[in-house]
């Protein structure tokens, strides 16, 4: 059956039951998603006169788990090397190769070149991000737009439903989603972990009043001491941002909370640390639907660049058009902004009316079409002229990639909260208080920079920066501590743990472009060789939760949440173990063989 032509077959169950039997049945609301089949088990005699056959064309599965070192992010090096021993269990050969972060995400959201992956996907605190994340028309797209390259129409159908309804309507349409994809399974949601920062309480206030994973995090501070002039001093484990300040490059951007504070947007997400969503105005003063797909947007009076140059709407309508095809026309085939391709994509038109109002032209429903008005806007008089082809010496660069999308973007021109001052690579970026930003205005009831200077040294590991904090060398771990070191830190009168929590989740990633990846009943099977639980306590020490779905609890439909094991597809053991014997019988159950050694067989 053609991954593209329906969805998952799905199993009947035995009963009456809504779930199928304890062995793994799917939902019968699962199954009213899909095209529903019939499997029959395998019996070990079965098994037995398989693998007494030769077929040419079938060889031993190998693959290759794709992630980051220790260095870089401990966790997924742990849930690959665990799920390594599952799928090892299962009769499959695995081997696990570790790429640093650029050339991981590079691997993976780029070039397309890996077997299954393990890392943090960014998610989003709206399930729109699911549209660009799992639509065929991003399968050959760079960026977090299909890195799977997984392809259903009748996913498609769906996808595009949530994106265009409002309200209830849109929750059904995201609940049915939902629903899809734990059947077809395009990437295995393993768990959401809880953010812990470090931050010192003798220097300012106000650590809870935002997100520290978005730049809100960092302004509106107050100063302890009442100087006007302190310095805000982050310790960040990722050294990319010392490296590259291009908020388009995929492969240096994860949230980019830092080129948040660099460049604007028209509406900020705003997620408290009670995980309490809003979409703010930032640089639009206010915003109307003049008719159902007709979004009006007033900016704020006289905004600038870092560099004195005016913010008008034909920046504002040039960022969204360059977003779309950073080629600007150049090139028969559009060279879209893999970050923000698909925010973009909301919108089908926007024209500049005078030099403070847009016209946008919403393609979608009007709650994704305004989260459209997230995408930083970049000053034309500097990236008008990035639309030529790229060339970066050593790297292969996939045709139609241009100098907007590669360049490192050092001195960035912004319109931020802060603008740049000097970097030292791998060691420190610092950036200076942009005293002209709109929050600086008297009137202006939004949260503004409030020491002169950010400085964000890097350092690799999550104890040195802890050791930071307390030595008071800096105010602020900016990256999420690793959860390993949590239950080490020292309670202290001046220091304190800041917990908040994440839309990203951990995952496993099928190259659906590849057999068996693309053989949506052999990721079923893969995914019930995890033990979420498990994973959660062994590997992040219970600051964790195990999930199902992919998008924030609050959206969670009840039927979807985990709750002591995976609704739709639970493991196939217990306490991390794998059942050898059950993972066997559901893989040949799902159309594979296994030879006289026990290696699971495919054919190529």
């Amino acid at each position: 059956m053609s991954d593209r032509n329906a969805v998952t077959a799905a199993r009947k169950p035995d009963d009456g039951d809504e779930r199928g039997p304890a062995s793994g049945g799917i939902s019968r609301r699962a199954a009213l998603t899909a095209t529903v089949g019939l499997t029959v088990s395998t019996s070990g005699c079965i098994r037995q006169l398989r693998s007494a056959v030769n077929r040419d064309d079938v060889d031993p599965l190998s693959l290759t788990i794709t992630t980051v070192p220790a260095d870089s992010d401990r966790e997924s090096i742990r849930l690959a090397r665990a799920i390594a021993d599952a799928l090892e269990t299962a009769g499959i050969d695995v081997s696990i190769e570790m790429r640093a972060s650029e050339e991981f995400l590079r691997s993976v959201l780029i070039n397309h070149d890996f077997d299954v992956y393990v890392g943090r996907h960014p998610g989003s605190p709206d399930p729109a991000f699911l549209y660009e994340a799992l639509h065929s028309l991003y399968a050959d797209e760079s960026g977090w737009q299909n890195p799977f390259g997984f392809t259903n129409l009748l996913v498609d159908d769906l996808l595009e439903a949530q994106r265009e309804a409002d309200g209830d309507e849109r929750r059904d349409a995201v609940e049915r989603t939902l629903e899809a994809l734990a059947v077809e399974q395009p990437f295995v949601p393993i768990c959401r972990p809880t953010e812990h920062r470090l931050v010192r309480n003798d220097r300012f206030d106000g650590w809870d009043d935002g997100h520290l994973a978005m730049r809100t995090g960092y302004l509106g501070l107050e100063s302890r001491n009442g100087g006007a002039d302190d310095r805000l001093r982050a310790v960040h484990t990722d050294p990319r941002p010392s490296e590259n300040l291009n908020p388009l490059a995929a492969e240096y951007r994860d949230r980019g909370t830092i080129t948040e504070l660099l460049y604007d947007s028209l509406a900020v997400d705003v997620v408290d640390t009670d995980g309490d969503r809003s979409l703010e105005p930032w640089l639009a003063d206010d915003w109307v639907f003049e008719d159902e797909s007709t979004l009006v947007v007033d900016l704020r009076s006289e905004l600038t660049f870092h560099d004195g140059e005016a913010l008008t709407a034909a920046d504002v309508e040039f960022t969204y058009e360059f977003v779309a095809d950073t080629t600007r026309g150049g090139d028969p085939f559009p060279a879209p902004s893999p970050r923000f391709r698909g925010l973009a994509a909301a919108i089908d038109d926007v024209t500049a009316r005078d030099d403070e109002t847009l016209v946008f032209t919403v393609g979608t429903g009007q709650d994704v079409g305004e989260r459209a008005l997230t995408v930083p806007i970049l000053p034309r008089h500097v990236w008008a002229d990035r639309s030529a082809s790229a060339s970066v010496r050593g790297v292969s660069v996939a045709e139609g990639t241009t100098e907007a999308l590669v360049t490192d973007n050092v001195p960035p021109i912004g319109s931020g909260p802060y603008q740049f001052h000097d970097r030292t690579e791998r060691e420190h970026v610092t950036f200076e208080r942009f005293d002209d930003h709109v929050t600086r205005r008297d009137g202006v009831e939004l949260p503004e920079p409030t020491a002169d200077e950010l400085r964000v040294q890097i350092d690799p590991r999550s104890t040195s920066a802890i050791q930071l904090i307390e030595n008071d060398d800096a105010d602020v771990t900016s990256t999420p501590l690793e959860t390993y070191v949590i239950d080490d830190i020292e309670d202290r009168d001046d220091t304190r743990v800041v917990e908040s929590p994440s839309w990203s989740f951990y995952q496993l990633g099928f190259n659906a472009r590849k057999a068996p990846f693309s053989n949506p009943r052999f990721r079923q099977v893969v995914a019930r060789l995890i033990d979420k639980a498990w994973l959660v306590e062994d590997v992040f020490h219970g600051y964790a939760e195990p999930i199902a779905a992919p998008v924030p609890d609050a959206w969670t439909p009840e039927h979807l949440e985990y709750d002591g094991e995976d609704p739709e597809l639970p493991f196939l053991g217990s306490n991390g173990e794998v059942n050898r014997e059950a993972a066997r019988d559901e893989f040949e159950a799902a159309g594979f063989r296994y030879d006289s050694e026990g290696t699971l067989r495919v054919r190529h």
